[in-house]
């Protein structure tokens, strides 16, 4: 249980990073930077599998289909919306929408022998620091609403559904299928995401004379790399690691260090403090999660 513990707080440090990447290189449109991610995701995931041909598991077709279909709801799907919601609303709101994944996800996946009495510390104090976070002010002092911000509240509400739906549908895919290993699902997942990335972009992302003249193109193959190995390949490996030992529940909870992390990217980046409010918040976050933690133990 340890183990899947620290397996799914690690994963959520690596999370963290994906909602400040995009800040970083704001010359690129949203379908680009998800494609490139993906596709660094994918080609670092089709190495791996290379490199173990001969002693790695190989996909079924029924296997690979479930893969393509996850990588929709885990990987392109929802980092395309959250990259969308982004734009719109800037960073801190849709991160703090994405942070509801845990409550949704601990609603949805209880295990049977739990008792909600059991849960309801740790649910409530997530939902203390939920609304103390939000109630608390966003941004520069003097700054209004961005143009779209309704509707990047949407698209971040949009991309919340996608993952709670892979987050519980993930867990139950392993634990049916035990022979199947954290690296190798990875590394399924991965292929099939960088595929997807690549329809993507060729749908609807820039063309190559458009990026060619962006100047801070070395920046941008480095965030996509670092996030394709990163915040995709190896945070996935870690969250299989995690959804094969604990339950859906506490993997749930866990993914509030997602949150914690990408807000304190976040207030790096903007090279300022959080607010008194988003301390006691973040507080309320860790307690959160101590708190399940205990529940299931």
């Amino acid at each position: 249980m340890t183990a899947g513990i620290l397996a799914g707080l690690a994963a959520g440090a690596l999370w963290g990073l994906v909602f400040v990447a995009p800040r970083m290189v704001p010359g690129y449109a949203p379908v680009d930077f998800a494609a490139g991610r993906f596709v660094a995701y994918g080609a670092i995931a089709a190495a791996m599998m290379l490199l173990g041909l001969r002693t790695r598991r190989r996909p079924t077709l029924r296997q690979a289909g479930a893969a393509l279909g996850f990588s929709v709801l885990g990987f392109t799907g929802y980092y395309l919306l959250l990259v969308l919601a982004i734009r719109d609303a800037g960073t801190e709101v849709p991160t703090l929408i994405i942070g509801t994944i845990p409550i949704w996800v601990m609603l949805l996946g209880k295990p049977g022998h739990l008792r909600w009495g059991a849960l309801a510390p740790g649910l409530l104090l997530t939902l203390a620091g939920l609304g103390l976070m939000m109630s608390a002010p966003h941004g520069v002092a003097g700054e209004g609403l961005p143009p779209h911000y309704a509707r990047g509240l949407l698209l971040a509400a949009a991309s919340l559904v996608c993952w709670t739906v892979f987050a519980i549908g993930n867990a139950a895919w392993l634990k049916r299928h035990p022979e199947v290993n954290a690296t190798d699902w990875a590394n399924w997942l991965g292929v099939a995401t960088g595929l997807g990335a690549v329809v993507l972009w060729l749908a609807a992302g820039s063309g190559l004379k458009t990026l060619e003249v962006q100047a801070d193109g070395s920046l941008f193959a480095i965030l996509s790399i670092a996030t394709g190995f990163g915040s995709s390949w190896l945070a996935t490996i870690l969250w299989n690691l995690a959804s094969q030992r604990l339950s859906a529940s506490l993997c749930g909870q866990l993914i509030v260090s997602e949150t914690l992390f990408a807000l304190l990217y976040s207030f790096a980046w903007d090279g300022r403090w959080p607010t008194w409010a988003q301390w006691l918040a973040c507080g309320l976050f860790t307690l959160g999660i101590l708190a399940s933690i205990k529940a299931h133990r």
